[in-house]
């Protein structure tokens, strides 16, 4: 697999506060990539040196396996790290055709991403005119211009409300499902669990974990189990050292187990034991429960 972006030992100090600290992350082609963490941790520096916006004081990092002061990369990557300058008393298309002019990107690109944004109808309302969220969809017209191979995009979602969050989120979807590769920053974990195929984990500058989505979420398994005995059903299951933990929530227990116990493994232990179950549920793990698992 191609690898579209390569950071190695990348480093950003302002004076004791360690903003990136020796980061190593590779994206590769395709993917929709996440940076999580918590206020602080590195995200939109991280971000801002990989665009050129700020510079690094060591390590390095690499755009389509070249060098980062190489030649013609800006051109294939698309970056939202702030809200474009759109002027207020401008329809949308001529905002965008500053835009363009500056990209050095032909006019009539701009049909097209307004199509994508689902502006093309308001292309001659002023910018003044528009929601909250329809500026955050012409903002990622602007990224969109030129049809680049990537998108970055930091805190795509930020100050949105839930219907302004989903448009963007579909931008996000249709862009994917093009092949497009995406990197994103965003604190809203649900949002990142559900456009996300991989997703990297900063604290301090620092990465805690990274990989594919799913294969974060995996390992452990938990189920919600209620008995006429649970006592002595979480006596019986710890026992056997099929839970690793028990605990009390509302009329049932939380046990969590390790992955390769089953639903049915769980129904036939209990019966063998002559233990009914009347409740029986998989509880599915969060993003948001790995995060704070990991940055705590």
């Amino acid at each position: 697999m191609l690898k579209i972006l390569e950071i190695r030992q990348l480093t950003k100090h302002y004076g004791r506060i360690k903003a990136v600290n020796n980061l190593n992350m590779d994206v590769e082609k395709g993917e929709v990539f996440g940076i999580l963490g918590p206020n602080g941790s590195g995200k939109t520096t991280t971000l801002s040196i990989i665009m050129g916006v700020i510079h690094h004081q060591s390590g390095s990092f690499s755009w389509f396996g070249n060098s980062s002061d190489g030649p013609g990369w800006k051109k294939s990557v698309g970056s939202l790290i702030e809200v474009p300058n759109f002027y207020p008393y401008l329809n949308l298309f001529n905002n965008l055709r500053i835009i363009a002019q500056i990209k050095e990107i032909p006019e009539n690109d701009i049909d097209r991403v307004l199509k994508i944004t689902n502006l093309y109808e308001r292309r001659n309302y002023s910018y003044s005119t528009l929601s909250l969220g329809m500026k955050q969809r012409l903002a990622m017209a602007s990224v969109l211009l030129g049809d680049p191979e990537v998108m970055v995009l930091d805190e795509p979602t930020n100050g949105l409300d839930p219907e302004g969050i989903a448009e963007v989120r579909t931008i996000i979807q249709g862009e994917a499902e093009k092949g497009k590769t995406v990197i994103l920053a965003s604190h809203i974990l649900a949002e990142v669990e559900k456009v996300c195929t991989h997703v990297a984990v900063l604290k301090e500058g620092e990465l805690l974990a990274s990989g594919r989505v799913d294969e974060l979420l995996g390992g452990d398994q938990a189920f919600m189990i209620s008995a006429s005995d649970e006592g002595r059903l979480e006596e019986l299951l710890v026992r056997a050292g099929i839970a690793k933990t028990c605990d009390k929530k509302g009329d049932g227990l939380v046990i969590t187990c390790d992955g390769s116990i089953s639903a049915s493994d769980l129904n036939k232990f209990a019966f063998e034991n002559d233990i009914i179950l009347s409740k029986l549920l998989s509880v599915k793990k969060s993003l948001e429960s790995q995060f704070l698992e990991l940055v705590k």
